[in-house]
């Protein structure tokens, strides 16, 4: 009965890993983050060290630096409309942030510095709630940590990229299952913990730029594994009996994946006063097929958690509008499609087909100092779904109901330049 109790305990680790990558943060940049979050083709600021770092050589000021925090205030709402049960998150503020520079040597080398945080979120549901066997609380971080290289190779062209340094953290919480109490009625529950796991990636890029009002770009960032060995298991309220796990921790290794993507667009320069931006990205979620956990109690075994997520993409628009030397407003819309397929649908990543609203603007406070601003509303497509993966006493023990998920994120960020 342990190991028919763990195999299905040990879903929450496939959905804790599946979050890491799943539930990707789009706020690498005010300015663009305002634009639809497009800008591979976009040289405004340093922002485009993370969008696009062979434009860095193209910026017209030596040294340049942007650097932003964003507000994620998310709501998602769950219901049962067969037993009419309800729950609804209540999650602290996410707060992703930026750090990009650029330097450039001269008119056909620059180099750049990028410090983000493009994976990561905090979702809570009620304590004991109906999903509970599958999710109770996790707080997510991962920070990318990349120094680039940008070199025009002529008029019209130029290319970019660098290693990426990526770190995370990853803290899940869940009850064993959907009954299970120790002798005062507790509910059992597992904790997992882990921190500081580590890994390399990379990123290449290439502007076209074949007339003086039109930038073709292209990115590609490197799937990257994190590698999770000793992290922490935490096992608690469970009840004194050899047939379910003893309280206390032990060690387990995983592996967390975060996708490939690969981003394609063009800006357009209409006139002095007008930018029009246009991206699309093809994120590589089939990365999670299947994730394996590993103990190192023998006893609890070895998880296998399918997960087979899809291939999906990302349309972004946006525009900006010079209104004078002091003011610069910007506007845009992107529409992210989901990787989850039908019956792969987890609480801990609520999400579906989504339409991202954005404005935002920039002030310029002197000729070398910005302030930066943007608003997000992000409205994901209500939906009807089920995880058909979760097992109690060798059967399948389906969670469905109805989610509806929205999220609005606003941000704050500078710009410097020398």
């Amino acid at each position: 009965m342990k190991k028919i109790l763990l195999s299905g305990m040990l879903m929450f680790l496939a959905s804790a890993a599946v979050y890491a990558g799943g539930y990707r943060v789009a706020a690498q940049g005010q300015r663009a983050l305002a634009m639809g979050h497009a800008g591979v083709g976009v040289v405004n600021s340093a922002e485009t060290a993370f969008f696009n770092p062979s434009g860095l050589v193209y910026l017209e000021d030596r040294f340049t630096v942007s650097a932003g925090i964003t507000g994620v205030f998310s709501n998602v709402k769950w219901q049962n409309e067969n037993t009419g049960q309800f729950a609804e998150t209540d999650s602290p503020m996410g707060t992703p942030f930026y750090f990009h520079a650029s330097y450039k040597i001269n008119e056909w080398l620059a180099v750049g510095l990028t410090v983000t945080t493009p994976f990561g979120n905090t979702v809570e549901w009620e304590k004991d709630w109906e999903g509970s066997h599958l999710v109770n609380d996790i707080e997510l971080a991962a920070i990318f940590v990349q120094p680039l290289l940008s070199v025009k190779l002529s008029e019209h062209f130029s290319i970019g990229g660098g290693p990426i340094y990526a770190t995370g953290n990853v803290n899940f919480n869940r009850n064993a299952n959907r009954t299970l109490t120790n002798e005062e009625g507790e509910r059992s529950n597992i904790t997992i913990d882990d921190s500081g796991v580590t890994n390399w990636g990379w990123s290449a890029s290439f502007m076209f730029t074949p007339i003086e009002e039109l930038r073709i770009g292209f990115n590609y960032r490197s799937e990257i594994i994190l590698d999770a060995e000793g992290g922490e298991a935490t096992f608690s309220e469970f009840p004194d009996s050899s047939l379910t796990p003893q309280n206390g921790t032990t060690e387990f290794n995983a592996s967390l994946p975060m996708p490939a993507e690969l981003t394609i667009g063009f800006a357009y320069e209409m006139n002095e006063k007008w930018l029009f931006a246009f991206d699309y990205q093809r994120a590589y979620w089939d990365v999670y097929n299947s994730l394996d956990i590993e103990f190192a109690d023998p006893s609890l075994g070895t998880s296998i958690n399918p997960r087979n997520y899809k291939n999906a993409s990302t349309y972004r628009f946006g525009a900006q509008y010079i209104a004078n030397d002091k003011l610069t407003l910007r506007a845009g819309y992107y529409f992210d499609e989901s990787p989850v397929q039908a019956g792969f649908f987890a609480p801990e990543t609520p999400r579906n087909d989504a339409n991202g609203y954005t404005a935002g603007l920039s002030f310029n406070v002197t000729e070398s100092l910005a302030i930066d601003a943007s608003f997000l509303y992000l409205r994901f497509k209500e939906v009807d779904a089920s995880y058909d993966s979760y097992f109690e006493n060798g059967q399948a023990v389906p969670f469905r109901g109805t989610y509806k998920s929205s999220a609005f994120l606003p941000g704050i960020g500078v710009t410097y330049k020398l």
